[in-house]
């Protein structure tokens, strides 16, 4: 589990990291935010808020009435770029495409990035409705069985100095549990080879995930299905999904 590198500060723009927060800031329960509601969540002035969001506008990914401003779509780009430069997602598409008609649950392929998981792509099955949760996702990474199947793929004592060097973080990292109770959770995910979470979303909709690995070893992200947990009893998880998901995993693991 990596740490950010260490990068000689003389190097960067400050002002780029502070342009990416202030898009951040915005999100599902803030689409629209004030120049000052946007300093307070970027620890930015006002003032500095406010040019970031004259510039977002004026660059054209961004909108304002004058006090409010919101995204646009053109945003989007930003992400769609990844996507389509990034080998990972590019071989996985059809691979997780496939795997969520056979098994006709909800598919999504995640990865790891610093204290959270992100949500690559997700696929659902033909004439069913959406459920999980959707490509772009930024889940705590406790929050998601994707989170405690990739901490699994390392050893104990690398979860542990992860976990350790996180002390000190300002963020809540593990919502309102311990990092004690994700440390256990992990290795039982460890012992069983996959990891299973209630995602909260809706009572009985759980996600059952595992690590995805590299030709070489590496842990790449993590492959997961999200399904009710009344249509699979435990005896029947295995033939069921953990076969097929694995089988997807394997091939993946081969192609990238």
């Amino acid at each position: 589990m990596n740490c950010p590198a260490d990068i000689d500060r003389s190097l960067l723009i400050e002002g780029l990291g502070k342009g990416l927060r202030v898009i951040e800031a915005f999100s599902s329960g803030r689409a629209s935010l004030t120049a000052t509601e946007v300093g307070q969540l970027t620890s930015l002035t006002r003032t500095a808020a406010r040019r970031y969001l004259v510039s977002l506008v004026h660059f054209g990914f961004a909108e304002s009435d004058g006090k409010h401003y919101w995204l646009l779509p053109s945003v989007l780009r930003l992400g769609q770029t990844y996507l389509d430069s990034a080998r990972l997602p590019r071989v996985a598409r059809p691979l997780l495409k496939d795997l969520c008609e056979r098994i006709g649950e909800t598919c999504a392929l995640s990865v790891l990035q610093q204290d959270e998981v992100h949500v690559l792509l997700q696929c659902n099955p033909s004439k069913r409705m959406a459920i999980g949760f959707p490509s772009g996702t930024r889940l705590p990474i406790r929050a998601a069985s994707s989170g405690v199947a990739i901490a699994s793929a390392f050893s104990q004592g690398d979860v542990e100095d992860w976990l350790s060097s996180r002390e000190s973080c300002r963020r809540e990292i593990f919502a309102h549990e311990a990092a004690s109770d994700f440390a256990a959770a992990v290795d039982l995910a460890r012992r069983r080879g996959y990891a299973l979470v209630d995602t909260g979303i809706d009572p009985g909709l759980v996600e059952l995930a595992i690590p995805l690995h590299d030709r070489a070893g590496h842990c790449l992200g993590a492959l997961s299905a999200t399904f009710q947990t009344c249509l699979y009893p435990s005896s029947s998880l295995d033939a069921s999904l953990l076969a097929p998901l694995r089988q997807c995993a394997d091939l993946l693991g081969e192609l990238v």
